[in-house]
């Protein structure tokens, strides 16, 4: 079964988008889409954003349409990868994405053992990671924040900020290595947890 979820904003503004329902592969309200690029208005003009578990493409396709310069989407479920590719083929997008068909956690060990050889000017670098795994899945949040905060912490612009969607109920950690929560949103029975790399202590 498929839902419609709309654009909010941007050069796809009012846009439909097919989403599949359940928990698996969860769409973010469009209430809460708007919420959060509300809080990332300044940031998504021109950056490099990672949409992981990204289910219909939602919310990398919402980056887009705001002017993100590229969006790299991260799915494994088939059903969804079948979705996201047609809301993409609908919208007449071809280019500024790639679709990587992957577990989430795999995805970014490869990229990051592959960026590692790079210089460091020419390593891909996210300013934007947004992440929202299947409510029954909770133990992937820790794992995808630890990573990110730890062996894939070079995947990150140095101001990058990281975002996880999850249930209201559920409770995250301020901090995962490298990563520290900077800010938490509630919207009815879900959450927006903002991390970014914390900066080195002062020594004193």
């Amino acid at each position: 079964m498929l839902v419609s979820v709309r654009i909010i904003a941007g050069s796809l503004r009012s846009r439909t988008l097919e989403a599949p329902v359940g928990l698996a592969t969860r769409p973010t309200s469009d209430r809460l889409r708007e919420t959060l690029f509300n809080v990332l208005a300044a940031r998504i003009a021109g950056a490099a954003f990672l949409d992981l578990y990204a289910g219909s493409g939602a919310v990398g396709i919402e980056a887009l349409s705001r002017g993100a310069a590229r969006v790299e989407f991260v799915e494994r479920a088939p059903a969804a990868l079948k979705v996201l590719r047609g809301n993409l083929e609908r919208l007449g997008l071809r280019a500024g994405f790639r679709i990587h068909a992957a577990a989430v956690g795999a995805f970014l060990r490869r990229a990051a053992a592959a960026s590692k050889p790079e210089p460091r000017e020419k390593r891909e670098r996210y300013e934007v990671v947004f992440l929202d795994p299947p409510y029954d899945a909770a133990e992937e949040y820790a794992a995808t924040l630890g990573l990110l905060g730890g062996s894939a912490l070079g995947l990150l612009a140095a101001d990058a900020v990281v975002i996880a969607e999850r249930r209201r109920k559920e409770r995250l950690e301020d901090r995962y290595g490298a990563l520290e929560r900077t800010r938490l949103l509630e919207q009815g029975d879900a959450a927006l947890s903002f991390y970014a790399v914390a900066r080195p202590s002062a020594p004193q």
